[in-house]
């Protein structure tokens, strides 16, 4: 697992559900690995009781962990039907989003998405698979923010994890060159007010790990459940 300092005003239990989330999205927690609390706790320093109330947490907002009662809990699978049915509701939520930013965005906006371009460019011309993750994530909360739906964005976040694991593998397995693509045309079509162009972009953005998916299979077929 990778541990990251605690932040400022987190709680035990926000830390431990930050740290196994990031570790499940990652990879660094398997898909079929088994998952200790005891040993969790150990590893980030603080006690088992949040550690546990955190994959609680995950399991009941996501069913991304398993939990076998008197056998012990491991880290689900991939369930492509659970990776469509969360595609389907980012591919809704969205392409509605560079809808309304269209109308929305202001020229602050439009220099905060440059960076963040300039940005992911630099990580992905130097594979830095994870720094490039982040600003992906990034780009795509901009635009609810954008569109002052924050409180969407978050409410949606516990069930993208199915699909954040299948995007890092994506990115891991293969050059991330068109995700950038993506982003950069993305920009360009909202700055010109293009609905239907910045929709369509999106459309075919979230569908790539569609393309991808035996690419992925034949690369971690011990991560996909059958």
């Amino acid at each position: 697992m990778t541990i990251e300092a605690r932040q400022a005003g987190e709680t035990a239990k926000e830390y431990a559900y930050r740290i196994i989330k990031e570790n499940i999205i990652t990879l660094e927690l398997e898909p079929g690995s088994t998952l200790n609390d005891m040993e969790i706790s150990q590893m980030i320093g603080i006690s088992r009781t949040p550690v546990r109330e955190a994959i609680i947490k995950l399991k009941e907002e996501s069913d991304i962990i398993e939990i076998f009662p008197q056998r012990g809990m491991r880290i689900a699978l991939i369930d492509t039907d659970i990776v469509q049915e969360v595609r389907f509701l980012r591919m809704t939520l969205e392409k509605a989003m560079v809808e309304l930013a269209c109308d929305m965005a202001q020229e602050a906006d439009f220099v905060w998405l440059e960076e963040n371009l300039t940005l992911q460019e630099f990580y992905l011309k130097n594979n830095l698979i994870q720094k490039l993750l982040e600003l992906d994530n990034a780009l795509h909360r901009k635009l609810f923010t954008i569109c002052r739906k924050d409180l969407i964005y978050r409410m949606s976040q516990g069930l993208s994890i199915h699909y954040d694991r299948v995007r890092n593998m994506e990115a891991t397995a293969i050059h991330g060159h068109k995700t950038v693509e993506d982003h950069r045309n993305l920009v360009k079509a909202i700055r010109d007010k293009d609905k239907e162009l910045a929709k369509r972009i999106m459309e075919e953005h979230l569908d790539r790990w569609l393309m991808n998916e035996q690419t992925l299979r034949n690369e971690y077929p011990q991560y996909f459940k059958s």
